[in-house]
């Protein structure tokens, strides 16, 4: 029984990078001598098993075929005569494919050293083609590894193409393409994720309608996901930019929004905002000038319930202001909705104002702050950009 350091904490430590998790695979062992040492299993699929001390993942090297669509359409074969190679030629990337004994010796029978001196992205064998997640995870590499000089090798780049046109990534499952979206999302180079998915047409197959926005707008959501990146922006400001459909969207442009969100089950605060931040980018974008206007805008925002989610809209709106050089509505505009809230509404109905008459008495004391706010702005040396 002997055990090795595999996968990605070998690739980042010969990148020199921070190793989060350590993966460890078991070879010459079946599940009762693991048990027997005290790990636990815990995988369904294949076995895997928790460390009694370290709680580290340690699976039994394992040979897989291929036996149905997608990415779970696998059997596995555990044992002990499987061998380190074996388990090692199943995996996506030669960088992934290497391994390090209990002395810290390089096991690389598929040249990833050579590849990761080279920052090549290269698949290790022909059976990549039978994973369709794994176009995926290429992509997300690229968004990770990019600004390090990674490239996609010419073969897996015509590979993966290939494994788009055989319709294989159809099945994939909604929730594995969302969860590989949004860990990319968070990578220093998120564009780089779309801009592989695209190259390779998978993101026609996946996301048609961020597809269709990309060429409509001219790259426009990929270069604000670029500068959000720059700027450090979270994920769920990101994917609002990314999925810009339109500078002025229809209600068609909306629905489509609406079909992606829906198909990916994409989590209700990262389709709300990014909803909204399609249906109102006009306004967001239009010099407050009007009280009365200004104040239904922020009714539409439902700023007084929603500060949090009105802010990162003004966070977005902003920063696609910069790249279209165009005023925005100013995130000063919280403070006017935190003076709105002080208005106490038990002074009015004391002076004898109830039922609808409260409701626009209260309104038009917001209506008054608002026009308040405008003329300040000035004075203040805000612009409304």
């Amino acid at each position: 029984m002997k055990t090795y350091l595999v996968g990605g904490a070998v690739r980042d430590a010969m990148l020199g990078l921070g190793v989060k998790d350590r993966d460890w695979v078991v070879v010459g062992a079946d599940a009762r001598q693991m048990e027997a040492e005290g790990f636990k299993a815990v995988g369904r699929d294949f076995p895997v098993f928790l460390h009694p001390k370290t709680r580290e993942e340690y699976a039994l090297a394992r040979t897989e075929r291929k036996s149905g669509h997608g990415y779970t359409g696998f059997e596995f074969h555990a044992a002990p005569d499987v061998t380190l190679e074996e388990d090692l030629l199943r995996r996506d990337l030669t960088i992934n494919a290497m391994a390090m004994d209990e002395s810290g010796q390089l096991i690389d029978p598929y040249q990833g050293a050579r590849d990761l001196e080279n920052r090549c992205l290269r698949h290790v064998s022909a059976a990549f083609a039978e994973d369709p997640l794994r176009v995926l995870r290429v992509a997300r590499f690229c968004a990770r590894y990019h600004h390090l000089g990674f490239h996609i090798a010419e073969e897996t780049q015509a590979l993966m193409g290939a494994m788009v046109e055989s319709g294989e990534l159809a099945h994939l499952v909604p929730e594995r393409v969302w969860q590989e979206t949004l860990s990319a999302l968070g990578e220093p180079d998120a564009d780089h994720y779309f801009k592989v998915l695209s190259d390779c047409g998978a993101l026609g197959v996946l996301m048609p309608e961020i597809e269709v926005a990309l060429e409509r707008l001219q790259q426009l959501p990929l270069r604000a996901l670029r500068l959000a990146q720059e700027q450090a922006l979270p994920s769920l400001h990101r994917f609002a930019l990314v999925s810009l459909q339109s500078l002025a969207a229809t209600e068609e442009d909306c629905t489509a929004l609406q079909r992606l969100a829906e198909r990916l089950r994409v989590p209700q605060e990262f389709r709300e905002l990014a909803l909204m931040f399609n249906r109102h980018l006009p306004e967001l974008h239009q010099p407050a000038s009007q009280a009365e206007s200004l104040w239904q805008l922020l009714e539409q925002l439902d700023g007084l319930r929603r500060p949090q989610r009105l802010q990162q809209l003004l966070e977005c709106a902003r920063l696609l202001g910069e790249l279209l050089q165009c005023s925005s509505l100013p995130t000063s505009v919280l403070g006017l909705l935190e003076q709105a809230r002080s208005i106490d509404a038990r002074a009015l109905m004391q002076q004898g104002i109830q039922g609808a008459a409260l409701g626009e008495a209260l309104r038009q004391r917001r209506i008054e702050l608002a026009r308040q706010w405008i003329e300040q702005q000035p004075r203040q040396g805000a612009s409304h950009g």
